[in-house]
């Protein structure tokens, strides 16, 4: 998440009343601050979400390399190969082809 002594920010985060009795709740409950419990949940939510974004920019640039290539592997021959592997076997990536 963020580095031991990094400099810190305060930000103003604004939750209705449930929410926020969940909130102090669970913090009782895990014998934690909601500081911490909100932190640990924004560092986590964006990780996932720049995880996400580099898929989504990996797909899009494999997307464009078939658009201007045309090369690619059917459905068929990814599915045998990594049927192979999962059966213990030393299976190589088919070739590409147009």
């Amino acid at each position: 998440m963020s580095r031991v002594n990094a400099p810190t920010k305060p930000v103003s985060l604004k939750l209705d009343a449930a929410l926020k009795a969940r909130l102090d709740a669970l913090a009782v409950a895990q014998d934690r601050s909601p500081h911490w419990l909100m932190h640990t949940a924004i560092a986590r939510f964006v990780e996932s979400a720049e995880a996400e974004e580099q898929l989504r920019l990996e797909a899009m640039a494999a997307y464009e390399h078939y658009a201007q290539t045309g090369l690619h592997l059917t459905f068929e021959e990814v599915d045998t190969w990594l049927g192979r592997i999962e059966a213990g076997e030393e299976a190589q990536l088919p070739e590409c082809h147009v």
